[in-house]
């Protein structure tokens, strides 16, 4: 009975054409297999061609090594299991590979058929249960989240919606740090609020429209960090993230809960961007404007990481050197961007798109225009911010 050919993919990379033939032959019907002349060859058919179970390439190659290629393989493809094979093998090439590029098994020239072709099954089983574990691993984790989530919402929702609204911030954020792990800070931000479940209705709906909390009060809702901190902290891989939910109030000079030596660039930077970003929320939900909140943060010294900041008013860009407001024409004033078209009463036709700067001259037409035909008010305008 001949066995049925293996599905995953397995790409043998060589410098010499005449081996990559052979290769070919002893594997027709076995394996899928792909070839690739080369390191250059191989990464291009990496990007274009993949995923591969298994690469396996030479070690002496010009240009590129075998120990180099395969060190890119590890970062271009984590999961890909990597094998050399060489007929120049020696205990510090050896040690070189296995340090550079994780290499799963080291073969020697000349390999015969029954080594290689056990080396590349063991090679799939190898990628099967690095798939398998990654893939429970991810099923779990956003199982978990999403009951987290939704649990959230059932109990707490103006608690899951605080969240919700500084998700757009989290990546701009994460992405000017170059943060490499970013789903991790996603679901911190995501599940930073689930320790709130614990918490009276009437303190968490104080804090979600930005209403100040009484002493008593403030000490209870500082107890939410740690409580949803040991709730995550029970996910396998969420201990990062459990930690980050944990400091999100604590302040960039070491103040604030928990109470630790832990301080500045110490306090986890998901935490850090957290608590700007929660902060910012409070400030705009108590009716001020992202502008005028972020001005108000940027004097409360100790209390947020200055280089978030900086890089928060960059994030926020326009937003964060206006003030919005919403006049009647007769308040119109030179020097105002509408933040909003304005449009004719009756027949909501669009008169002026927003982004244009109020003139003098454009402010008399308004009104002209205004007292024969109504325009819609109030019109929503950014005025500049005096710093």
């Amino acid at each position: 009975m001949v066995k049925p050919k293996l599905p995953e993919r397995i790409l043998m990379v060589d410098d010499e054409a005449n081996i990559l033939d052979s290769f070919r032959r002893e594997l027709r019907g076995k394996v899928d297999l792909h070839t690739a002349l080369g390191g250059e060859e191989a990464l291009e058919a990496l990007d274009n061609k993949g995923p591969y179970a298994v690469v396996v390439s030479d070690f002496k190659m010009p240009g590129m090594n075998g120990i180099e290629l395969l060190a890119q393989v590890k970062t271009k493809a984590p999961d890909t299991v990597r094998m050399m094979l060489t007929g120049y093998a020696d205990l510090d090439s050896t040690i070189q590979a296995i340090n550079q590029g994780n290499i799963f098994r080291f073969l020697t020239k000349p390999c015969d058929s029954e080594t290689l072709m056990r080396s590349l099954v063991d090679g799939i089983r190898q990628y099967r249960l690095i798939r398998a574990e990654k893939d429970l691993l991810d099923l779990t984790l956003r199982g978990s989240v999403k009951v987290l989530c939704d649990l959230l919402a059932l109990l707490k929702p103006n608690a899951l919606g605080r969240a919700n609204r500084i998700a757009r911030y989290v990546n701009d954020l994460a992405q000017y740090f170059g943060v490499d792990h970013n789903w991790e800070l996603e679901t911190a931000a995501l599940l930073s609020q689930i320790g709130c479940i614990t918490l009276p209705d009437s303190i968490v709906r104080k804090v979600s429209r930005g209403v100040p909390l009484e002493l008593q009060e403030r000490r209870i809702f500082l107890q939410h960090p740690q409580t949803g901190a040991e709730m995550v902290a029970n996910i396998p891989r969420m201990e990062e993230v459990a930690r980050t939910i944990a400091y999100q109030e604590k302040n960039f000079d070491g103040s604030g809960t928990p109470e630790d030596d832990v301080r500045e660039d110490d306090i986890p930077l998901g935490a850090r961007i957290i608590k700007v970003l929660f902060d910012f929320d409070t400030l705009v939900s108590a009716g001020d404007s992202k502008g005028r909140a972020l001005e108000k943060m940027k004097k409360r010294t100790g209390i947020y990481d200055p280089a978030l900041l900086t890089a928060f008013d960059m994030v926020l860009g326009v937003e964060a050197k206006y003030d919005v407001k919403e006049l009647s024409v007769i308040e119109l004033e030179e020097g105002m961007i509408l933040a909003d078209d304005i449009r004719q009463y009756a027949s909501d036709k669009r008169l002026l798109a927003q982004g244009q700067q109020l003139s003098d001259t454009l402010i008399k037409s308004i009104r002209s225009y205004h007292r024969i035909l109504a325009v819609k008010e109030p019109i929503k305008v950014m005025v500049s911010i005096k710093r």
